[in-house]
Protein backbone atom coordinates (compact mmCIF):
# COMPACT_ATOMS: atom_id res chain seq x y z
CA UNK A 1 0.00 0.00 0.00
CA UNK A 2 0.66 3.60 0.23
CA UNK A 3 4.16 4.11 2.14
CA UNK A 4 4.24 7.37 3.63
CA UNK A 5 8.81 7.67 5.20
CA UNK A 6 8.40 10.67 7.50
CA UNK A 7 8.68 11.42 11.10
CA UNK A 8 4.92 11.75 11.49
CA UNK A 9 1.77 10.62 9.46
CA UNK A 10 -0.71 12.40 9.64
CA UNK A 11 -4.29 11.91 9.77
CA UNK A 12 -4.90 12.25 6.21
CA UNK A 13 -2.37 9.93 4.95
CA UNK A 14 -3.33 7.68 7.23
CA UNK A 15 -6.98 8.02 5.36
CA UNK A 16 -5.28 7.75 1.86
CA UNK A 17 -3.48 4.88 3.00
CA UNK A 18 -7.19 2.92 4.81
CA UNK A 19 -9.18 3.99 1.42
CA UNK A 20 -6.83 2.43 -0.74
CA UNK A 21 -7.16 -1.30 1.00
CA UNK A 22 -10.83 -0.36 0.92
CA UNK A 23 -10.52 -0.42 -3.02
CA UNK A 24 -8.31 -3.60 -3.03
CA UNK A 25 -10.87 -5.05 -0.38
CA UNK A 26 -13.57 -4.38 -3.29
CA UNK A 27 -11.69 -5.50 -6.01
CA UNK A 28 -10.88 -9.20 -4.11
CA UNK A 29 -14.51 -9.04 -2.68
CA UNK A 30 -16.51 -7.85 -5.79
CA UNK A 31 -14.03 -8.83 -8.40
CA UNK A 32 -14.33 -5.25 -10.22
CA UNK A 33 -13.84 -1.33 -9.19
CA UNK A 34 -16.58 1.07 -10.51
CA UNK A 35 -15.26 2.98 -13.76
CA UNK A 36 -14.72 5.95 -12.25
CA UNK A 37 -11.95 4.63 -9.66
CA UNK A 38 -9.78 3.05 -12.41
CA UNK A 39 -6.85 5.24 -13.33
CA UNK A 40 -6.65 6.21 -16.74
CA UNK A 41 -2.79 6.02 -16.51
CA UNK A 42 -0.02 3.63 -15.14
CA UNK A 43 0.42 3.28 -11.47
CA UNK A 44 3.44 4.25 -10.46
CA UNK A 45 6.16 4.25 -7.52
CA UNK A 46 7.30 7.57 -6.68
CA UNK A 47 9.88 9.03 -4.14
CA UNK A 48 10.04 12.94 -3.33
CA UNK A 49 12.55 14.65 -2.00
CA UNK A 50 10.73 18.27 -0.06
CA UNK A 51 7.29 16.27 0.29
CA UNK A 52 6.26 18.47 3.13
CA UNK A 53 6.60 21.92 1.59
CA UNK A 54 4.51 24.03 -0.41
CA UNK A 55 4.44 21.99 -3.78
CA UNK A 56 5.48 18.78 -2.05
CA UNK A 57 2.50 18.11 -0.09
CA UNK A 58 0.12 19.17 -2.97
CA UNK A 59 1.75 17.08 -5.16
CA UNK A 60 2.36 14.26 -2.69
CA UNK A 61 -1.62 14.42 -1.53
CA UNK A 62 -2.72 15.02 -5.96
CA UNK A 63 -0.58 12.09 -6.55
CA UNK A 64 -1.85 9.57 -3.77
CA UNK A 65 -5.01 10.65 -5.52
CA UNK A 66 -4.44 9.15 -8.71
CA UNK A 67 -3.60 6.12 -7.16
CA UNK A 68 0.26 6.26 -7.29
CA UNK A 69 2.73 5.30 -4.10
CA UNK A 70 4.55 7.96 -2.82
CA UNK A 71 7.55 7.82 -0.69
CA UNK A 72 8.38 10.86 0.91
CA UNK A 73 12.29 10.81 1.17
CA UNK A 74 13.17 12.36 4.37
CA UNK A 75 16.19 14.93 4.52
CA UNK A 76 18.52 13.05 6.19
CA UNK A 77 18.96 10.23 3.83
CA UNK A 78 20.87 12.95 2.29
CA UNK A 79 23.97 12.02 4.29
CA UNK A 80 23.75 8.91 3.80
CA UNK A 81 26.32 6.76 1.91
CA UNK A 82 25.63 6.26 -1.71
CA UNK A 83 24.97 2.29 -1.42
CA UNK A 84 22.84 2.94 1.41
CA UNK A 85 20.55 5.64 -0.61
CA UNK A 86 20.20 3.44 -3.71
CA UNK A 87 19.11 0.69 -1.14
CA UNK A 88 16.59 3.40 0.34
CA UNK A 89 15.03 3.69 -3.30
CA UNK A 90 14.73 0.52 -4.26
CA UNK A 91 11.43 0.17 -6.13
CA UNK A 92 11.03 3.51 -6.99
CA UNK A 93 9.93 4.35 -11.02
CA UNK A 94 10.05 7.94 -10.19
CA UNK A 95 12.18 10.55 -8.26
CA UNK A 96 10.91 13.84 -7.92
CA UNK A 97 13.59 16.25 -6.05
CA UNK A 98 12.03 19.38 -4.21
CA UNK A 99 14.18 20.02 -1.58
CA UNK A 100 16.02 23.32 -1.28
CA UNK A 101 16.42 26.16 0.99
CA UNK A 102 14.41 29.19 1.32
CA UNK A 103 16.34 31.44 -1.07
CA UNK A 104 14.11 35.01 0.13
CA UNK A 105 16.49 35.74 2.79
CA UNK A 106 20.01 37.99 3.46
CA UNK A 107 22.73 36.10 1.17
CA UNK A 108 25.22 35.90 3.53
CA UNK A 109 28.41 33.55 3.12
CA UNK A 110 26.68 30.79 4.95
CA UNK A 111 22.69 31.84 3.84
CA UNK A 112 24.84 31.23 -0.06
CA UNK A 113 26.23 28.02 0.65
CA UNK A 114 22.85 26.73 2.48
CA UNK A 115 21.21 27.96 -0.80
CA UNK A 116 23.83 26.27 -3.04
CA UNK A 117 24.22 22.99 -1.21
CA UNK A 118 21.00 22.19 -0.21
CA UNK A 119 19.99 21.93 -4.36
CA UNK A 120 23.21 20.94 -6.20
CA UNK A 121 24.62 18.80 -3.53
CA UNK A 122 21.82 17.02 -2.85
CA UNK A 123 20.96 16.19 -6.59
CA UNK A 124 24.40 14.83 -6.61
CA UNK A 125 23.64 12.56 -4.01
CA UNK A 126 20.42 11.24 -5.83
CA UNK A 127 21.98 10.85 -9.46
CA UNK A 128 25.51 8.82 -7.21
CA UNK A 129 22.35 6.65 -5.60
CA UNK A 130 20.63 5.50 -8.54
CA UNK A 131 23.68 5.19 -10.69
CA UNK A 132 23.96 2.44 -8.32
CA UNK A 133 20.93 0.78 -8.40
CA UNK A 134 20.31 -2.56 -10.44
CA UNK A 135 16.80 -1.29 -11.47
CA UNK A 136 17.36 2.92 -11.19
CA UNK A 137 13.87 4.40 -11.58
CA UNK A 138 13.20 5.16 -15.49
CA UNK A 139 12.42 9.57 -14.55
CA UNK A 140 14.18 11.84 -12.73
CA UNK A 141 12.34 15.60 -11.89
CA UNK A 142 14.70 17.94 -10.92
CA UNK A 143 13.30 21.07 -9.55
CA UNK A 144 14.80 24.36 -11.31
CA UNK A 145 13.84 28.34 -12.00
CA UNK A 146 13.41 30.70 -14.21
CA UNK A 147 15.99 32.24 -12.71
CA UNK A 148 17.69 30.69 -14.70
CA UNK A 149 17.22 33.22 -17.38
CA UNK A 150 18.28 36.69 -17.76
CA UNK A 151 15.86 39.73 -17.47
CA UNK A 152 16.17 40.49 -20.95
CA UNK A 153 14.64 38.55 -23.88
CA UNK A 154 11.41 36.47 -23.85
CA UNK A 155 12.30 32.57 -23.09
CA UNK A 156 10.99 29.25 -24.01
CA UNK A 157 13.35 26.24 -23.28
CA UNK A 158 15.40 27.02 -26.84
CA UNK A 159 16.85 30.06 -24.94
CA UNK A 160 20.79 29.35 -24.52
CA UNK A 161 20.92 32.97 -22.48
CA UNK A 162 21.90 32.39 -18.91
CA UNK A 163 22.05 34.59 -15.94
CA UNK A 164 24.89 35.69 -14.98
CA UNK A 165 24.04 36.75 -11.01
CA UNK A 166 24.22 33.87 -7.87
CA UNK A 167 20.53 32.62 -8.68
CA UNK A 168 21.64 32.14 -12.66
CA UNK A 169 24.90 29.87 -11.48
CA UNK A 170 22.92 27.90 -8.71
CA UNK A 171 20.14 26.61 -11.66
CA UNK A 172 23.27 25.91 -14.13
CA UNK A 173 25.21 24.28 -11.45
CA UNK A 174 21.49 22.66 -10.31
CA UNK A 175 20.63 21.33 -13.77
CA UNK A 176 23.90 20.03 -14.70
CA UNK A 177 24.01 18.26 -11.34
CA UNK A 178 20.61 16.68 -12.71
CA UNK A 179 21.30 15.40 -16.52
CA UNK A 180 23.73 13.14 -14.98
CA UNK A 181 21.56 10.34 -14.59
CA UNK A 182 21.70 6.61 -15.83
CA UNK A 183 21.44 6.42 -19.37
CA UNK A 184 18.24 4.46 -19.06
CA UNK A 185 16.84 7.33 -17.19
CA UNK A 186 14.53 10.55 -18.58
CA UNK A 187 15.66 13.36 -16.80
CA UNK A 188 13.95 16.80 -16.67
CA UNK A 189 14.56 20.12 -15.26
CA UNK A 190 11.22 21.71 -14.38
CA UNK A 191 12.10 25.44 -14.19
CA UNK A 192 9.22 26.74 -11.98
CA UNK A 193 7.85 30.10 -12.01
CA UNK A 194 5.99 31.98 -9.33
CA UNK A 195 3.59 29.22 -7.86
CA UNK A 196 0.50 30.59 -7.27
CA UNK A 197 -1.22 28.55 -4.33
CA UNK A 198 -2.96 28.69 -0.80
CA UNK A 199 -1.22 28.23 2.70
CA UNK A 200 2.09 29.49 1.30
CA UNK A 201 4.07 30.56 -1.25
CA UNK A 202 4.40 34.32 -2.71
CA UNK A 203 0.45 34.76 -2.78
CA UNK A 204 0.31 33.83 1.29
CA UNK A 205 2.66 36.86 1.91
CA UNK A 206 1.37 39.00 -0.34
CA UNK A 207 -2.09 38.11 1.22
CA UNK A 208 -2.68 40.08 4.50
CA UNK A 209 -1.04 43.51 3.40
CA UNK A 210 -3.13 43.63 0.63
CA UNK A 211 -6.15 42.61 2.12
CA UNK A 212 -5.55 45.60 5.04
CA UNK A 213 -5.11 48.02 1.34
CA UNK A 214 -1.71 48.01 2.87
CA UNK A 215 -0.55 46.53 -1.05
CA UNK A 216 1.23 48.37 -3.84
CA UNK A 217 4.22 47.41 -6.83
CA UNK A 218 7.46 46.37 -6.01
CA UNK A 219 10.15 48.94 -6.71
CA UNK A 220 9.22 50.02 -10.10
CA UNK A 221 6.79 47.53 -10.92
CA UNK A 222 8.13 46.43 -14.50
CA UNK A 223 9.80 43.59 -13.67
CA UNK A 224 7.65 40.09 -14.95
CA UNK A 225 6.38 37.64 -12.92
CA UNK A 226 5.99 34.34 -14.86
CA UNK A 227 3.41 33.04 -12.79
CA UNK A 228 1.63 29.22 -12.58
CA UNK A 229 -1.24 28.07 -10.15
CA UNK A 230 -0.78 25.06 -8.12
CA UNK A 231 -3.28 22.94 -9.54
CA UNK A 232 -1.64 23.56 -13.05
CA UNK A 233 1.68 22.32 -11.51
CA UNK A 234 0.63 19.46 -9.82
CA UNK A 235 -1.65 18.79 -13.21
CA UNK A 236 1.95 19.30 -15.56
CA UNK A 237 3.50 16.70 -13.14
CA UNK A 238 1.31 13.63 -14.20
CA UNK A 239 1.29 15.22 -17.49
CA UNK A 240 4.75 14.60 -17.38
CA UNK A 241 4.56 11.15 -15.98
CA UNK A 242 2.05 10.20 -18.59
CA UNK A 243 4.25 11.59 -21.96
CA UNK A 244 6.90 9.63 -21.81
CA UNK A 245 8.60 11.88 -24.82
CA UNK A 246 8.81 14.71 -22.76
CA UNK A 247 12.57 15.50 -21.81
CA UNK A 248 15.25 18.21 -20.75
CA UNK A 249 14.04 21.65 -19.50
CA UNK A 250 10.96 22.03 -19.00
CA UNK A 251 9.48 25.79 -18.07
CA UNK A 252 6.53 25.74 -15.45
CA UNK A 253 4.82 28.81 -16.28
CA UNK A 254 1.59 29.82 -18.16
CA UNK A 255 1.51 31.15 -21.49
CA UNK A 256 0.75 34.58 -20.15
CA UNK A 257 3.38 36.09 -17.59
CA UNK A 258 2.38 39.73 -16.02
CA UNK A 259 4.69 42.33 -14.98
CA UNK A 260 4.70 42.99 -11.32
CA UNK A 261 2.63 46.27 -11.13
CA UNK A 262 -0.09 44.24 -13.46
CA UNK A 263 -0.20 41.35 -10.89
CA UNK A 264 -0.50 43.88 -7.93
CA UNK A 265 -3.40 45.68 -9.91
CA UNK A 266 -5.17 42.37 -10.87
CA UNK A 267 -4.57 41.41 -7.04
CA UNK A 268 -5.84 44.44 -5.64
CA UNK A 269 -8.90 44.32 -8.06
CA UNK A 270 -10.00 40.32 -6.91
CA UNK A 271 -9.69 41.26 -2.96
CA UNK A 272 -11.53 45.34 -3.93
CA UNK A 273 -9.10 46.67 -2.05
CA UNK A 274 -6.87 49.64 -3.07
CA UNK A 275 -2.38 49.40 -3.94
CA UNK A 276 -1.38 52.57 -3.30
CA UNK A 277 1.35 51.99 -1.16
CA UNK A 278 4.75 50.25 -3.35
CA UNK A 279 7.43 48.83 -1.68
CA UNK A 280 10.71 50.90 -2.43
CA UNK A 281 13.50 48.73 -3.46
CA UNK A 282 15.79 50.31 -0.73
CA UNK A 283 13.71 49.32 1.99
CA UNK A 284 13.83 45.68 0.42
CA UNK A 285 17.82 45.86 0.27
CA UNK A 286 18.02 46.76 3.81
CA UNK A 287 15.90 43.77 4.91
CA UNK A 288 17.61 41.12 2.32
CA UNK A 289 20.73 43.21 0.95
CA UNK A 290 21.24 40.98 -2.53
CA UNK A 291 18.45 38.34 -1.80
CA UNK A 292 15.88 41.68 -2.65
CA UNK A 293 16.61 41.04 -6.08
CA UNK A 294 14.17 38.26 -5.94
CA UNK A 295 11.82 40.62 -5.78
CA UNK A 296 13.23 43.09 -7.61
CA UNK A 297 14.17 41.54 -11.03
CA UNK A 298 12.05 39.37 -13.28
CA UNK A 299 12.01 37.27 -16.28
CA UNK A 300 9.70 37.07 -19.36
CA UNK A 301 9.31 33.05 -19.75
CA UNK A 302 6.92 30.73 -21.86
CA UNK A 303 6.16 27.45 -21.46
CA UNK A 304 7.10 26.21 -25.36
CA UNK A 305 7.76 22.49 -24.17
CA UNK A 306 4.08 22.03 -22.51
CA UNK A 307 2.38 24.30 -25.29
CA UNK A 308 4.28 22.20 -28.00
CA UNK A 309 3.25 18.54 -26.18
CA UNK A 310 -0.74 20.02 -25.53
CA UNK A 311 -0.99 20.53 -21.87
CA UNK A 312 -4.09 22.00 -21.23
CA UNK A 313 -3.56 24.91 -19.04
CA UNK A 314 -6.45 25.44 -16.29
CA UNK A 315 -5.48 29.07 -15.88
CA UNK A 316 -4.57 30.64 -18.67
CA UNK A 317 -5.46 34.23 -17.19
CA UNK A 318 -4.09 36.25 -13.65
CA UNK A 319 -7.22 37.21 -12.72
CA UNK A 320 -8.96 33.79 -13.00
CA UNK A 321 -6.73 32.36 -11.01
CA UNK A 322 -6.57 34.54 -8.44
CA UNK A 323 -10.25 34.14 -7.84
CA UNK A 324 -10.00 30.66 -7.96
CA UNK A 325 -7.99 31.11 -4.73
CA UNK A 326 -9.25 33.31 -2.66
CA UNK A 327 -12.98 32.84 -3.20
Amino acid sequence: MVQILASNCTSYELNQQMYKRFLLLSHVIYGILPNFMIPKHPIMNIAISGSGGFVGKKLSASLIGARHEVLAIPRHWFSLDHSTLADNLKGAECVIHLAGAPILRRWTKSNRKAIYDSRINTTQQLTRAMAQMKDPPHTFICASAVGIYPETGVHDENSRERASDFLGEVCTDWELAASRVPSSCRQLSFRFGVILGNNGGALGQMLLPFKLGLGGRISHGKQMMPWIHMDDVTGIFQFVLDNSAIKGPVNITTPNPVSNLAFTRTLAKTLKRPAFMPVPEWALKLAFGQGATVLTRGQTVVPGTLTKAGYPFRFHELEAALWDLIK
